[in-house]
């Protein structure tokens, strides 16, 4: 179908109307993995120096200095005569998102690959021209060799100084000539909910100063809102034209009461056995009793990113091409879903990759970028938009929320039988993205992402492991480390709860069922570190103090383990995480500082995870606005944390998400140490750890 145009000037701005073509599939994210071939488009020479450019997204996890290490030691060259920078869609090969800690596991030996080949045309003369790729094996590779210049060392960090200097490295620094702001409207209501613009005071927006244009467009759409688009020549007049508009919503239909909790509650659904995907599926004896049976609740929550997303774009319709600015983990997928939108070929969008000030998974669908791109469209310049706090919130996807059942039965102080069952919603397939009826075709596989952190990493002879899939009424997606938090915190919880019933030492407790000699190492390592046999940090008089364990292995490739001090003031439940030990492996570490800062990252969102996180949904959906609503933790809450990098000559994995299967988990196991009060819901409350205190004598 043919899009058709209806542009209605009027004196004091313009109304745009759009008719969209008919679409029944969304855009695919591809996911190509790199090869030497790929990695020859991210290195250039050219007079004496070299360009690099990234192929992964920056978000803080500052991969742009760990792999600009890596050219410069296969280049064998001085750190400042390579100009690392985030790439356009023309400048390098289409790359697969930035997602599951896998750019130094996936693109350093092929870029290393790629410089080793510039380096040697070079020595041979060649200075022009396109090279083919040499595949050298990893063990020719200087960069992964024993003498290095650059790598395993502090180097300085890549736009370290432009941060500090505020310097316009984000996509909300883009200025453009011309430029006007943009914002689309939405009922307050999750996505989920049918809902579009009903009536609204146009002459009254018309009127605020600053008003640009009123934008009707059903490429406005995001999941089952529409959208009504404003302009205006200042972000601040955006609020006001927003408040003179006064829209009135259609919204098909509301939530009821729990009904999140409801979909994903486990007892139904193990009454209707077995669950739709089992993921281990032993044969279990199910009349004789258990020795552990314990339900535990993860809830919804935030990203909490500090940066709200933004993105600029720029139509030109004279060549025709749209120029996108994003902060975004797939700068491909975002030019072939705007393309799609509006009905362009590739080659005429561009998108550039900007610095991101945190995402965590969050941003790998087109939101905000989709809104610009079509406001910019249809006004032909320039336009930005950048979402609010409480649009991060209401319109963007979360971490599901999840209900667990764990059973277990020990024979002669060993763990003999395993069964875990849990309900929870889509974190790949995720309905921020995907239509009903797609996701339901895509739960006959389930979701890897939702299983993560399910398999445990304990020898135990007969294992069930099972879950369910539902699709809820509020948007659910990617969320650090995906599954492997909320499922690792029931895993750990469970196991730590076995060791005191086995009246074993927890870490002793684990050691005897770890086969794997890396995690045997990290957890012996991190007890070794909070020297495990002496008692819990110090802590005010009157307060229970308490030290916790927890450990695990990441995607199968990287390994964690953390201790926790915690103290409980019994007066009022209030938690105290006094410190927190992290020993981490993940291979060869290319930049210590920064796999330690991603530790340290880990170690506060599991502080978070435990205490602070959730998001509350009424029968509108997310109800949530700001930080009041849902809170991260504040920098007094942060705990002094120990952090030992486990460094080796075996290949690099990853560290951004790793700590997510331990931290949460450590704390919590911490808790029960110091008040015999078990936290089976997340996070911990305070209201009922006093009342548990309450009722408990100071000795017990």
């Amino acid at each position: 179908m043919k899009r058709r145009h209806f542009l209605g000037l009027a004196s004091a701005g313009l109304t745009v109307t759009l008719l969209p073509a008919c679409g029944l599939i969304p855009v695919i994210p591809k996911r190509p993995q790199p090869s030497g071939e790929d990695a020859m488009s991210w290195v250039r020479y050219a007079q004496g120096r070299y360009t690099f450019y990234l192929p992964r997204a920056e978000m803080g996890q500052n991969v742009l200095t760990g792999l600009k290490q890596v050219a410069c030691e296969e280049l064998g060259v001085a750190w400042d005569q390579v100009d690392a920078v985030l790439p356009d869609t023309r400048s390098i090969r289409r790359v697969k998102a930035t997602v599951g800690s896998d750019s130094i596991r996936e693109f350093a030996v092929p870029l290393a690959q790629a410089c080793a080949t510039l380096r040697e045309a070079l020595a041979r003369g060649v200075t022009e021209g396109v090279l083919e790729a040499d595949a050298l094996p990893q063990e020719r590779l200087r960069a992964f060799g024993p003498k290095t210049r650059h790598v395993g060392r502090t180097a300085p960090l890549e736009q370290g100084l432009a941060i500090v200097r505020g310097e316009p490295v984000y996509a909300a620094d883009v200025r453009l000539p011309g430029m006007v702001y943009g914002r689309v409207l939405r009922a307050p209501v999750s996505p989920e909910l049918a809902s579009h613009p009903r009536a609204w005071q146009e002459a009254a927006a018309r009127g605020v100063p600053g008003f640009v244009a009123l934008v009707q467009n059903p490429g406005l759409l995001q999941g089952r809102s529409q959208g009504l688009g404003i302009l205006a020549r200042t972000p601040g007049a955006l609020d006001r034209i927003e408040v003179a508009l006064n829209i009135q919503w259609h919204v098909e239909g509301s939530l009821a009461p729990g009904a999140v909790d409801a979909l994903i509650d486990i007892t139904p659904r193990l009454k209707k056995a077995p669950l739709a995907h089992r993921l281990r599926n032993d044969a279990l004896p199910e009349h004789a009793p258990w020795d552990l049976d314990v339900e535990i609740r993860v809830p919804l929550a935030a990203h909490a990113t500090l940066e709200p997303r933004a993105a600029v774009a720029l139509w030109n319709g004279a060549e025709p091409l749209l120029r996108l600015w994003v902060g975004n983990q797939d700068v491909f997928y975002q030019r072939d879903a705007v393309a799609r939108q509006l009905d362009l070929d590739a080659s005429q969008v561009l998108v550039q990759a900007c610095r991101m000030g945190g995402a965590f998974g969050g941003r790998t669908i087109c939101t905000v970028e989709m809104e610009a791109a079509v406001l910019a469209r249809q006004w032909g310049g320039a336009v930005k938009v950048q979402w609010t706090r409480t649009q991060e919130l209401r319109y963007g996807f979360h971490r599901p929320p999840s209900h667990h059942r764990l059973r277990a039965r020990l024979q002669q102080g060993k763990v003999q039988h395993w069964w875990h069952a849990f309900a929870t919603s889509h974190i790949l397939f995720t309905n921020a993205a995907m239509p009903a009826w797609m996701q339901t075709v895509s739960s006959f596989v389930g979701d890897a992402g939702s299983a993560r952190g399910a398999l445990i990493p304990y020898q135990v002879p007969q294992q069930r492991i099972e879950m369910d899939l539902v699709r809820l009424p509020v948007f659910t997606g990617p969320w650090r480390g995906l599954g492997a938090g909320p499922n690792s915190f029931a895993v750990e919880t469970a196991w730590d709860m076995l060791a005191h019933t086995a009246g074993a030492d927890p870490v002793t407790f684990r050691l005897a069922h770890i086969s794997d000699a890396r995690l045997a190492q990290a957890l012996q390592r991190v007890a070794s570190l909070a020297r495990w046999g002496r008692g819990p940090a110090a802590a005010p008089a009157g307060w229970r103090t308490g030290r916790g364990v927890a450990c695990g292995i990441y995607k199968a490739m990287s390994y964690v383990a953390t201790v926790a001090d915690v103290a409980v003031d019994p007066a009022s439940g209030e938690v105290h995480v006094l410190h927190l030990w992290c020993v981490h492996d993940c291979g060869r570490v290319i930049n210590p500082d920064q796999v330690r800062a991603q530790c340290e990252g880990t170690l506060v969102w599991g502080l978070a995870m435990a205490l602070t996180d959730g998001l509350p949904v009424d029968n509108t959906g997310v109800a949530a606005s700001s930080f009041a609503d849902a809170p991260i933790p504040r920098w007094p809450q942060v705990p002094a944390l120990t952090v030992e990098l486990v460094d080796s000559a075996l290949a690099p994995t990853g560290a951004g998400e790793t700590g997510m299967v331990s931290a949460a988990a450590a704390i919590g196991n911490a808790i029960a140490a110091a008040t015999a009060y078990r936290a089976t819901t997340l996070p911990v409350s305070t209201t009922e750890l006093q009342h548990h205190l309450s009722t408990r004598p100071p000795h017990e």
